[in-house]
C-alpha cells in the first residue's frame, strides 16, 4: 500500500490515538492525528485525506458535527466513527449523517485495518468507474464529463455523483432521503430545495436526447428512464 495514502485521525484519548496511528502506520499508511473536532477540520482542509477515522465524543466539536460539515463538501469520502457508546441511537444517527462504518471501544487494530482497506477498495472502485453510455451522451464519474459526439460538458461534483446514482438505479426510483444524505448530509427542507435545482440542471443538460428522461416521483424521489 503507498505512503501517500492519508488517513486523518480524529481521537481525543492521546495514548489511544498514538496506539492506533503507530499501527496504521505500520501498514503505510500516512496518519494526520488531531486531539479535536477543530483541527480535525482544519487539517481535512489543508491535507486532502482519503479516509477519516472519528471518534465522536470530542473536544471542540464532535465527530457527528464534523461529520456533517466534510459531507457538505465531500459526499464521498469514507468515514468510520469510533465510539465508547453503545445505544442503538448513536450507531443509527452516526450511519444517518453520512458514516460508513462504525466501530465500538474496545476494537482490535486488525478489524479496524480490515474495514479501513474494505472502505478505501469500494471507495476507488467507485470512482474509477469507466464511461458509461447513457443514450446520446458518454458518461465518466472520474472526469465528471458528459460527453456527446460535438461536445464535452464539464460537472460539478454533485452534479457527477447524482447522475451517477440516478444511473446505477436505472428504470428505479431513487429515494430522496438516501441521496440527499449521501450528497448533502441531511434531508432537511434546504437541502431538498437545492437537489431539487441540481435536478433541474441535469435535465437541460440531458435535453439533447429526448428519451432519457428524470421523473419526480412524488413523495419518494427521482427516477432515470431512458
Amino acid at each position: 500500500m503507498n505512503k501517500t495514502i492519508k488517513i486523518l485521525l480524529a481521537e481525543d484519548e492521546p495514548s489511544l490515538g498514538q496506539i492506533i496511528k503507530e499501527s496504521l502506520e505500520t501498514r503505510n499508511f500516512e496518519v494526520l492525528l488531531c486531539i479535536n473536532g477543530e483541527d480535525a477540520l482544519q487539517v481535512y482542509k489543508t491535507e486532502n485525506p482519503l479516509l477519516l477515522v472519528l471518534d465522536v465524543m470530542m473536544p471542540k466539536k464532535d465527530g457527528f458535527t464534523l461529520a456533517k460539515e466534510v459531507r457538505a463538501e465531500n459526499p464521498n469520502i469514507p468515514i468510520i466513527f469510533l465510539t465508547a457508546k453503545s445505544q442503538t441511537e448513536d450507531v443509527v444517527e452516526g450511519f444517518s449523517i453520512g458514516g460508513n462504518d462504525y466501530l465500538k471501544k474496545p476494537f482490535s487494530m486488525e478489524e479496524l485495518i480490515v474495514r479501513i482497506n474494505s472502505l478505501l477498495k469500494r471507495s476507488k472502485n467507485e470512482l474509477n468507474t469507466e464511461a458509461i453510455t447513457i443514450g446520446k451522451f458518454v458518461f465518466n464519474l472520474k472526469k465528471q464529463t458528459l460527453q456527446t459526439t460535438t461536445k464535452t460538458e464539464t460537472l460539478t461534483h454533485r452534479e457527477a455523483h447524482l447522475l451517477y446514482y440516478l444511473i446505477k438505479n436505472k428504470n428505479q426510483v431513487l429515494e430522496r432521503s438516501f441521496i440527499l444524505k449521501k450528497l448533502w448530509g441531511d434531508d432537511d427542507f434546504f437541502n431538498a430545495r437545492s437537489m431539487d435545482v441540481f435536478i433541474t440542471k441535469l435535465r437541460k443538460k440531458l435535453k439533447e436526447d429526448t428519451v432519457i428522461q428524470i421523473i419526480n416521483v412524488r413523495g419518494y424521489g427521482y427516477k432515470l428512464i431512458y
